[in-house]
């Protein structure tokens, strides 16, 4: 591939990182399993294989000499999204007799940075700017919502 090419994947992994950065942020002000530089590395791993899935895309399509259609890149996204899950599984805690169970957010936070980075790698920036926005008012206001809520 072209320089110019592999500039522009950094440079979405870059953005994907800052993205899941400001999610990781708020995660790591909770104090919570996965911080900031856990969801930084998880929306850039998932940017940077998105954005390699387009040489595999299209060395598939020069090795079978048929259109780069032949691939299916989709397996890339299920990859990611199996990565990412079993990452958050190991952030997710049961504790003892009380039935209380902790970093389910946290591991839903991971795939939503994780399909922030396919979305910018896909250059949807709008909606993984959207999507980020979203995430944080979920974790911030919902969850002063929710709190607030349960002292009533």
């Amino acid at each position: 591939m072209n320089l110019f090419f592999q500039l522009q994947v950094i440079g979405e992994v870059l953005l994907a990182m800052l993205l899941g950065g400001l999610i990781g942020y708020d995660r790591e002000q909770a104090n919570k399993p996965a911080g900031l530089r856990t969801h930084m590395l998880v929306a850039g791993a998932a940017a940077l294989l998105v954005g390699m899935s387009d040489v595999l895309v299209g060395r598939s399509g020069e090795m079978q000499a048929q259109p780069a259609r032949a691939a299916d890149p989709v397996r890339i996204i299920e990859a990611i999204v199996t990565g990412v899950s079993f990452i958050g599984a190991g952030t997710i805690l049961r504790h003892g007799h009380r039935e209380r169970v902790e970093g389910l957010t946290t591991a839903a936070a991971l795939l939503v940075s994780a399909a922030i980075g396919i979305s910018i790698a896909l250059h949807q920036f709008v909606l993984a700017g959207g999507v980020t926005l979203l995430t944080l008012f979920v974790l911030r206001v919902v969850a002063a919502l929710e709190q607030w809520m349960q002292k009533s």
